[in-house]
């Protein structure tokens, strides 16, 4: 404003003017409040905390100094350990099984930093040093070290005829102190006597030590020869005798004394043969019920290194001795049902058949126990006329099989877990017994293999035929697998192998139940 004194300033009249403040009309005077300020963190805390921070930094720098340097610089590692090699080297330590050799320090070397030639210029030179070495060891008869040196110049590719001429001298060496004469008298004695193999003073062993040192020896050559053509032929004849065991273990020697004889094959053929003939023996003596022969020859199988065809084998025993115990506790023969299973447990006491065989047979003792046992004779009696009463009444009604409890056959079971050896009881069994006959062929023809598992579980309960039953046993079993052969062709896999585990708890001598494996294990195998 033009007129406000303080805006313009003092006028005094001769010219002066004084300074004034201006106008203060754009002023804002009202009180404001000032701005909160953040509490402060003790000073004194931080000088420790960052010194904390700064000593585990140095710790752990110094901790990882050498793995970092080897990550950041591997040419200074290499150089090293190129250098640990060197010294190594000139010391004569040219290997060592914690690492400080020279060959395992210039092998490092070379892994770390594998574009430069130092490590495998040095590595050629440990070639040259164990060569030295073993010129050395030769020379002074330490022929142990002479061979450690020189398997050790040939892994690093020294020339090969270097290393053949040292091999040269090391044999005539060795063979100059062997006393080669002594030892080819020593052998032929013992071919004489008959002692072919077995420990290190018979024929082929001292045949084979004179070879070592003497390749061309023309007399060791024909004597092991000879004592070869003799062992073989003591397996051609125990082969014969049935003696597989004796037989493998001579043919495995001959083998590794010379994998190139003329009658080796021959011999091995027949060993085959035999082999073949012991698994067909072994089978069909399963499939007939020689249950303890079949155990025999499987056991023979392992004996003659056949291990994997004689557990399979002795595997599938047991479950036939399993299947056995199970039909004689059904007839109440708990004895013999006893010792099937003990048969079937000293053999394969794990797998699932044999111990399903004992919870029946326990169950088939107790239910005899508690019917049979605690009923005096007279209510005896009277107990078993009612159930072939209630038996008859069933079977006229063609309730054969079913409802369970009250089927004809569930009552028969009832009287002979009472009376098994009573006239009425076995007349009605040998009754009964054609009916589950027929039952079982019906479910056959329909396919129903559910019916024939039921029929042929009554016929276990009623005959006393163990021929007949393992017929109808591998007929049963034999179609379940054909109906899983259907499954398998039909891409259903897991039909096939329901079928095949059916088949299998039935009759696991079954032909053609382990190629049937075979294709449902090709077939769910992976694909690459």
């Amino acid at each position: 404003m033009p007129n406000d004194p303080d805006a313009q300033g003092a006028d005094f009249g001769d010219g002066r003017r004084e300074p004034g403040m201006g106008s203060l009309r754009g002023l804002d005077f009202a009180r404001r409040e000032r701005p909160r300020r953040l509490p402060r963190m003790p000073a004194r805390g931080w000088p420790w905390l960052l010194g904390c921070v700064l000593l585990a930094a140095v710790l752990l720098v110094m901790a990882m100094r050498k793995p970092l340097a080897d990550w950041l610089w591997p040419q200074t590692r290499a150089q090293a350990l190129r250098a640990q090699a060197a010294q190594a080297l000139a010391q004569g330590r040219l290997t060592a099984a914690d690492g400080s050799g020279a060959r395992e320090l210039y092998a490092a070397a070379l892994a770390i930093d594998p574009d430069r030639d130092e490590a495998r210029a040095g590595l050629a030179e440990v070639a040259e040093a164990a060569l030295a070495q073993a010129r050395q060891a030769t020379a002074q008869d330490r022929f142990a070290d002479a061979h450690a040196s020189l398997r050790l110049a040939r892994s690093l590719s020294v020339p090969r005829a270097d290393a053949a001429a040292v091999a040269t001298a090391l044999r005539k060496r060795e063979a100059a102190h062997a006393g080669i004469p002594g030892l080819l008298k020593r052998a032929e004695a013992a071919r004489e006597s008959g002692q072919l193999t077995g420990n290190p003073d018979a024929a082929l062993p001292l045949y084979q030590r004179i070879l070592a040192l003497q390749p061309e020896n023309t007399r060791a050559l024909e004597g092991r020869e000879d004592a070869l053509g003799e062992l073989l032929q003591q397996a051609r004849a125990q082969l014969r005798e049935g003696r597989l065991a004796e037989a493998t273990a001579a043919i495995d020697a001959a083998r590794s004394f010379d994998p190139g004889h003329v009658d080796l094959p021959d011999t091995q053929a027949r060993l085959n043969e035999e082999l073949d003939d012991v698994r067909r023996n072994a089978a069909s003596d399963l499939r007939d019920g020689r249950l303890e022969r079949a155990a025999e020859r499987y056991r023979l199988l392992a004996a003659a290194g056949q291990q994997a065809d004689a557990d399979a084998g002795l595997e599938r025993v047991a479950v036939a001795w399993a299947h056995r115990a199970e039909t004689m506790a059904a007839d109440f023969r708990f004895a013999a049902a006893d010792a099937a299973l003990a048969q079937a447990r000293a053999l394969a006491p794990e797998i699932t058949a044999v111990s399903t065989a004992g919870q029946r047979v326990a169950r088939a003792q107790q239910a005899h126990a508690r019917l049979g046992s605690q009923v005096p004779p007279r209510e005896r009696g009277r107990r078993v006329a009612r159930l072939l009463a209630e038996a008859k009444d069933a079977e006229a009604r063609g309730d054969l099989l079913a409802p369970p409890g009250d089927s004809a056959f569930d009552k028969l079971r009832a009287a002979r877990a009472i009376a098994p050896d009573d006239p009425a009881v076995r007349k009605a069994t040998a009754r009964l017994l054609p009916a589950a006959k027929q039952c079982f062929e019906r479910g056959l023809s329909a396919n129903n293999l559910g019916l024939a598992r039921a029929c042929f579980d009554a016929r276990v309960a009623l005959e006393t035929d163990a021929a007949a039953l393992a017929s109808a046993r591998r007929r049963l079993a034999g179609r379940w697998l054909a109906i899983g052969d259907e499954r398998l062709g039909a891409g259903e896999l897991r039909g096939a192998s329901a079928a095949l585990s059916s088949a299998r708890a039935l009759d696991p001598a079954t032909p053609g139940l382990d190629d049937f494996d075979r294709r449902i294990r090709a077939a769910t195998a992976p694909q690459r």
